[in-house]
């Protein structure tokens, strides 16, 4: 019907206009952007599973993460213990040469200050190697869990200490090792010789006095030893770190002096200042000093290593220390092992989730990512559709003029 009060043809040529350019504008918004879905009313139920896809990509993504930093963990402590097969190469090298009987007890003395050098070193390197503050060789972590998103990998750590490292045995000489002096009486060997104050050992502190001008008393804090003994090295060791504390003392005061006689090695006192040092040994039970003989040396002998015990001032000590660094090398050998096929481990976890993180991706990418060659098509056809669009919109509303030929 012709009328000049409406126009459908402009109406319904305006509505399909605006459908085409509706159309195009999508079109143009997911070319430039990239992205098929821009907001959840492009396709609801598309961005709630990309959604999804994505948080479990990145989740894959740190658990890759995760195994390369427990990677790097592990190398750290078999990087530690490739050091401590070089120590104990050297330790049971030593082993060996004083297992034979060429050398005297004076020479096997050197290899065995040498040995347990190697040893404390061992100890050492268990307690200072660390990755973010935990250790693995040291005893102090049991296990660490290491999560890779869909399981955790245990590693179950050691104690690789010179105390543990054979098999729950140590590899330090155990010669010379004696418990604390205990509370008891005074023991002195004549006026001006060193002697020994028992007066402040009930609090696991030895006093020991030189009586020379000018100097104070040397005490020795030995409490963190009170139950387990200590080894005459260490002791030296103690005692002459308090000696540097105290006025007066410029140098060693305790030595490890060995004594032809005894035949092996006992403690051996003396001030920075001339004078003979006395050389004292301990008793068998080792829980007190029970007096001076008249030469001014304590008239016990020094306990000898337990039996089976780690001495390389003896040849059969040796042979002990030689198959105690062995199992202590078989020990190290399977934890390196076990660093080395957990790291295996963990490149294969790793692999495997990049592989994941990849396909997942891909799958998402589907999802959310626009097809350029049909957007492009769509587009055409859309622009073709709004340009006919203005155009017959143009000639619709020419319509109404048709009537006014009519009235004239």
């Amino acid at each position: 019907m012709l009328s000049i009060a409406s126009n459908s043809m402009s109406a319904s040529a305006a509505r399909n206009l605006s459908a085409s350019y509706d159309a195009l504008s999508q079109s143009v918004q997911r070319l430039s952007s990239g992205l098929r879905i821009n907001s959840a009313k492009d396709d609801a139920a598309g961005m709630a599973v990309s959604e999804m896809m994505r948080s479990d990509v990145a989740q894959m993504n740190q658990a890759s993460q995760n195994g390369q930093d427990a990677i790097s963990m592990l190398q750290t402590s078999e990087g530690a213990t490739g050091v401590m097969d070089d120590i104990l190469v050297r330790m049971k090298e030593l082993a060996q040469q004083a297992a034979t009987g060429t050398y005297s007890t004076a020479q096997r003395g050197i290899m065995n200050d040498e040995y347990n050098q190697l040893a404390d070193e061992i100890t050492n390197i268990a307690q200072s190697t660390t990755f973010n503050g935990t250790s693995l060789l040291d005893g102090t972590t049991s296990s660490v869990s290491f999560n890779l998103g869909s399981g955790d990998i245990e590693f179950t750590a050691s104690n690789l200490d010179a105390a543990h490292i054979a098999a729950g045995a140590s590899i330090k000489s155990s010669s010379a090792t004696t418990q604390i002096l205990q509370q008891g009486t005074k023991y002195v060997a004549s006026a001006g010789d060193t002697y020994i104050a028992a007066s402040d050992m009930s609090d696991g502190k030895v006093n020991i006095k030189f009586n020379y001008a000018g100097k104070g008393d040397v005490t020795v804090d030995l409490t963190s030893s009170a139950a387990t003994g200590i080894s005459l090295n260490d002791l030296v060791q103690q005692i002459n770190t308090a000696a540097q504390a105290t006025p007066g003392y410029t140098g060693p005061v305790a030595f490890a002096a060995y004594d032809s006689t005894y035949g092996g090695y006992r403690l051996e006192l003396k001030g920075t200042d001339a004078g003979a040092g006395k050389t004292f040994a301990f008793t068998s039970d080792a829980t007190t000093i029970t007096g001076f003989d008249a030469s001014g040396a304590f008239n016990q002998t020094q306990a000898a290593a337990a039996a089976g015990a780690n001495d390389l001032t003896t040849t059969a000590g040796a042979s002990q220390a030689l198959a105690t660094v062995n199992t202590a090398i078989a020990t190290k050998d399977a934890y390196r092992a076990k660093l080395g096929y957990t790291m295996n481990r963990l490149t294969s976890a790793v692999s495997v989730l990049g592989i994941q993180a990849q396909n997942l991706s891909e799958a998402e990418s589907r999802i959310t990512n626009v097809d350029v060659a049909t957007e492009m098509a769509t587009m055409t056809r859309t622009q073709v559709l709004a340009q006919a669009g203005v155009a017959m919109l143009a000639q619709a509303n020419q319509m109404p003029q048709m009537a006014l030929k009519l009235l004239q």
